[in-house]
């Protein structure tokens, strides 16, 4: 999903958000240090098979997912980190590794983390290495309606 696929898909949603281009970067906190947004602010999407099916955890940058807490929230039976080659193909337009958080756009699971609803704003991945888009977590929590559980640590 290209930039412009997401802002429309904000846009049709009223919702407000705002724009940071930055120097490429790659992992969550180098990409939080090049846009200066506070690390617990950039939501990092992580992705996960669950009882084998793909979905989302969406947690803060400075932290990690546990899985063993993620397969609790999910009561499921197994939940390990997705590969590269299992996702690669499932987000058309999106750089490798920077899929916004809005997996119900591709029709997958989304798992937020407790800690994420304690910001009143999150930025993420917009689709590049190089864009991110910052809007209020209540509308990210309206639209991509995640389930929220305590997974990271």
């Amino acid at each position: 999903m290209p930039i412009n696929t997401l802002t429309r898909f904000l846009d049709d949603n009223k919702v407000e958000y705002v724009t940071i281009r930055h120097s490429p970067a790659y992992t969550a906190q180098k990409i939080a240090a090049a846009a200066h947004i506070p690390g617990r602010e950039m939501a990092k999407t992580v992705m996960v098979n669950i009882d084998g099916k793909m979905a989302m955890a969406v947690l803060r940058a400075t932290d990690q997912v546990d899985l063993d807490l993620l397969r609790g929230a999910s009561n499921a039976k197994s939940v390990t980190l997705a590969t590269e080659d299992d996702f690669r193909d499932a987000f058309q337009g999106v750089e490798l590794g920077a899929m916004p958080p809005f997996g119900n756009l591709y029709g997958m699971e989304v798992f937020a983390d407790e800690a994420l609803t304690k910001d009143a704003q999150i930025a993420f991945n917009a689709g590049s290495h190089t864009e991110l888009l910052q809007l209020d977590y209540a509308d990210f929590e309206r639209l991509a309606k995640p389930k929220v559980a305590n997974f990271s640590r």
